[in-house]
């Protein structure tokens, strides 16, 4: 595995939206936690807000419609596929068809926002035949509400280290950076944890088989 931390610390810009591609593919670098540094990054000045957005938000709309892509090519034999049966087993699968059958926009609002299932929702929705049209649309309206919150959280900690570096005395900022640090690394456990899980669960499906 190449070194993200240089590729982010010479080439920030193509750095993050590099992380969310492979992220997106599904390589370890959590969507979520990638958003966060870039909120990081912007309060210590290395990223410039609009630039960085213009950046991010074409970045995880292209993700998010290349997993809806995959689900529409293969149909449910993306549970076979060699690289994409790791990101759903044939149980979950089964079990989001029902929910879009009743509520697709739905679940894709909510479920974009859900760790370890948005990939899984992306999958489903190509699966399902979803308006390549209303993907987008629905995808697009979400993903902002997803770049405002972790994005938000990754700057409030950025912006407590610059405000400590003036006033070490004032540790409710200490409080903001270790918060930050630790939602970072829920998400990161999170994500390895629903990984061994998917991977659980297509084992017992083998053997049951």
């Amino acid at each position: 595995m190449f070194d993200t931390t240089a590729l982010v610390d010479q080439f920030p810009y193509a750095g993050i939206f590099l992380l969310l591609i492979l992220g997106g593919i599904g390589f370890p670098f959590p969507e979520d936690a990638t958003l966060i540094l870039s909120g990081f990054l912007i309060a210590q000045g290395i990223l410039k807000p609009l630039p960085a957005f213009l950046l991010v938000y074409p970045g995880l709309l292209i993700t998010d419609f290349f997993l809806y892509w995959v689900g529409k090519k293969y149909g449910r034999m993306v549970v076979e596929h060699k690289r994409f049966r790791r990101l759903i087993s044939p149980d979950r699968l089964s079990r989001l068809e029902e929910k879009f059958k009743k509520r697709d926009v739905w679940v894709i609002l909510v479920g974009r926002h859900l760790v370890g299932l948005r990939a899984q929702i992306f999958l489903v929705a190509g699966v399902m035949r979803m308006s390549a049209i209303k993907f987008l649309i629905t995808d697009a309206a979400t993903v902002l509400l997803t770049i405002a919150l972790m994005g938000g959280i990754g700057y409030a900690g950025g912006n407590s280290i610059q405000i400590l570096k003036k006033d070490l005395t004032r540790a409710e900022h200490v409080a903001v950076v270790v918060i930050v640090i630790l939602i970072a690394g829920w998400f990161v456990f999170k994500y390895f944890k629903d990984e061994k899980k998917v991977q659980g669960e297509k084992k017992g499906g083998n053997l049951e088989s």
